[in-house]
């Protein structure tokens, strides 16, 4: 909780044991810790520096800590004055960057990023600067940036922006695939599947894009774009293809559980979900870690419940019922 302020976990195990105990010496903190002393000391000594502990005047190894309050507070001001600076200096660089751009021409609205190391880069900075919305599509190929499984998206979900990505149906198959999927609708992400995405594409708040341009053997690069009728036009084909997808339901995420006491359970809801996005019997079985008979067995129980022959007659009775929608069930 303490690391925005700069202090690890060792550093601050040992405050918190500090505050608790008033004062004690780095004998009696490493042991209350189980930490070496060497460690110990090092930590108190990094507090002495944050203003956080002092050596006790009346004994050379004993430790006070400082009062969480005063201490803390007085870091946390530091830290907000610092940020502001930061937000000055920001703002001062973008008026920098718009009087120069007052003849804006059409290289004014993309930019061309070349090398893995830098896509990967760009495609971070894109993500942790959304403020309301990033929308994606997700191909099974991933040239610099894996899939879904990157920091930047947790941080910015944790933010509260919210997502919408449409993956292709070969990242189900991919031994990370359906662990990366739940782990995306964990945190609430709209998620859905077609047979192919057109190509691999981010659009953070409608107002700054990344696709890739990359050609086989060549080396990673990407096109960032920028407000533009071009970029109003990437919204457009990423918008075609959530209509065209089928969302994606594992682990209870979706319409909140309020099943018919008789009516299919999460998991019936997970292989059906899987089933409509076009996977096979067997592979549904690997991705949930069941067995195939089991698989089998559930689907024609879904069939029975619903009274139909055939699984094209299932899915339009899963859609009748609610139990698979294209948009989110409130």
């Amino acid at each position: 909780m303490l690391g925005a302020i700069g202090l690890d976990e060792i550093q601050e195990s040992v405050y918190r044991a500090l505050v608790a105990v008033g004062a004690a010496e780095v004998s009696d903190l490493a042991h209350r810790l189980a930490l070496p002393e060497p460690d110990t000391e090092r930590a108190l000594r990094r507090l002495e520096q944050t203003g956080l502990a002092a050596q006790s005047s009346s004994r050379v190894d004993r430790w006070v800590a400082a009062l969480p309050a005063v201490a803390l507070g007085a870091l946390l001001t530091q830290q907000r004055h610092e940020l502001e600076q930061a937000e000055l200096a920001a703002a001062m660089l973008a008026e920098e960057y718009r009087a120069e751009a007052t003849d804006s021409g059409v290289h004014d609205l993309v930019e061309v990023v070349t090398g893995a190391s830098a896509v990967a880069h760009r495609f971070f900075q894109l993500q942790l600067g959304a403020t309301s919305e990033v929308c994606a599509l997700v191909t099974g190929k991933p040239v610099a940036v894996s899939g879904m499984e990157n920091e930047a998206e947790e941080r910015a979900a944790t933010r509260g922006v919210s997502y919408r990505v449409v993956v292709e149906r070969e990242v189900l198959s991919l031994p990370s695939g359906i662990m990366e999927l739940s782990a995306a609708l964990s945190r609430d992400e709209q998620c859905r599947v077609v047979d192919r995405v057109p190509t691999k594409l981010v659009v953070a708040d409608r107002a700054l894009a990344m696709v890739p341009l990359t050609g086989r053997g060549a080396e990673p690069a990407a096109l960032v774009v920028h407000a533009s009728g071009l970029l109003e036009s990437l919204m457009g084909l990423f918008e075609a293809v959530w209509r065209e997808a089928m969302p994606i339901r594992l682990g209870g995420s979706g319409r909140p559980e309020e099943e018919e006491s008789n009516g299919p359970d999460a998991m019936d809801l997970e292989v059906l979900s899987l089933l409509l996005a076009g996977l096979t019997d067997a592979s549904v079985a690997k991705q949930l870690d069941l067995g195939l008979r089991t698989v089998q067995r559930r689907v024609k129980g879904l069939m029975e419940l619903t009274g139909v022959s055939t699984r094209l007659q299932l899915g339009w009775h899963a859609y009748e019922r609610g139990w698979v929608a294209r948009e989110p069930q409130l």
